[in-house]
């Protein structure tokens, strides 16, 4: 019995050769974090696809935050319902509300205050816009108009314009606006700073000035009463003007039966007399012959 018990082979108290390897794969630090937060992740996503799947139960979702939205957009802090236009007259404060052409009252929320604004300044009289939203739901809408400096006639129609040249409004009658200069000819408006500046200087000719025509989209004549016309040159017209100015002044040369004074040769400018003027010189002249 003693040697039975001798020869039995004591239990090896060493892990297996797979324990081992679980029991240092436990001691990983990525293992570990992956059991405890990659598992569940896993799952409960699996578990969230296969749920939200059923198209109605999306579709209940879609209803159920548009619902939550609407009720949020449209609570009355929230609202808008009218809109006060300040800097235009009457006619520009109906265009303008044509143009955005809101149904009142409406959220803030489906308000893009941008495009909006874009929308107004593309109407040729506006200059520039600002919008804002007052407490009390009132839409305030600042319109900087365009104003204008001069009627520009083309070949179709008459223009207001404003400083920079841009187009304000059309007008059928020039007396409509006959306390602003008259440009014509093409590419006029482009040079209206120009076309400033030489009505600025012409401004001692009076009541006898009656607009400037641009000749050729390269220079301007100088219109006057009686048929008269100056033709300035493509360089430097305000100071040729100037001289002709100073001529009148001088020896009233605009006063005359001239009909064109003709700077565009700066250092030669000539005089050119109108058709009675010219054949009462050539009848003296052969009468002293």
């Amino acid at each position: 019995m003693q040697s039975l018990k001798r020869r039995t082979p004591k239990a090896d108290p060493a892990p297996s050769r797979w324990s081992w390897r679980l029991q240092r794969l436990m001691l990983t630090p990525g293992f570990r974090f992956g059991l405890r937060v990659g598992v569940p992740f896993v799952l409960t996503l699996t578990l969230g696809t296969a749920y939200f799947a059923n198209p109605e139960r999306q579709q209940a979702i879609r209803d159920s935050v548009a619902d939550t939205r609407a009720a949020i957009q449209e609570r009355p802090e929230f609202m808008v319902t009218l809109m006060a236009i300040d800097g235009v007259d009457t006619q520009m404060s109906e265009d303008i509300r044509a143009n955005l052409a809101l149904d009142f009252p409406i959220s803030s929320f489906d308000l893009d205050l941008e495009a909006m604004r874009t929308t107004i300044t593309d109407l040729p009289p506006v200059a520039e816009a600002a919008l804002r939203i007052r407490p009390g739901g009132v839409l305030e809408v600042d319109v900087t108009p365009r104003v204008p400096v001069a009627v520009w006639r083309n070949h179709s129609s008459l223009s207001l314009v404003d400083a920079t040249g841009a187009h304000v409004a059309h007008i059928p009658f020039r007396v409509d606006r006959s306390d602003l200069p008259l440009i014509a000819g093409d590419g006029a408006n482009t040079y209206i700073s120009q076309a400033l500046e030489l009505l600025d200087v012409a401004a001692p000719l009076g009541d006898r000035l009656r607009g400037l025509v641009r000749m050729g989209e390269r220079r301007w004549d100088v219109v006057l009463d009686r048929d008269q016309r100056i033709l300035l040159p493509t360089e430097n017209p305000v100071r040729a003007l100037e001289r002709v100015i100073a001529l009148e002044g001088a020896q009233d040369v605009l006063s005359r039966d001239v009909a064109r004074v003709d700077m565009r040769l700066g250092q030669r400018p000539t005089v050119q007399m109108n058709k009675n003027a010219t054949t009462e010189m050539w009848r003296i002249r052969q009468i002293g012959q």
